[in-house]
């Protein structure tokens, strides 16, 4: 009961970190200097900054999906304590 109660705990300030770094993020600027600078003396402006938005999500979804993966088998595959005899 008590290693149940601990990983609730554990979920519950991995979920308020996250949403506290999402928060904090917000007034981020996702683009380097000279993509930003690229954006801001082009014609097109809007479109292109949402392309490049859109392109940086894109390249984004696969380090993730490898990292999630692999913390996925991590936990699937961790060893049961043994018993004691």
């Amino acid at each position: 009961m008590r290693a149940r109660l601990r990983h609730k705990e554990l979920i519950g300030s991995f979920v308020v970190a996250v949403i506290l770094v999402c928060l904090w993020s917000i007034p981020a600027v996702a683009q380097c200097p000279l993509c930003k600078l690229a954006i801001e003396n082009s014609t097109q402006g809007q479109a292109m900054g949402r392309g490049l938005n859109t392109g940086i999500l894109v390249l984004l979804v696969p380090p993730v999906a490898v990292f999630c993966s692999i913390f996925v088998l991590a936990i699937k595959h961790r060893r049961a304590p043994e018993d004691s005899k």
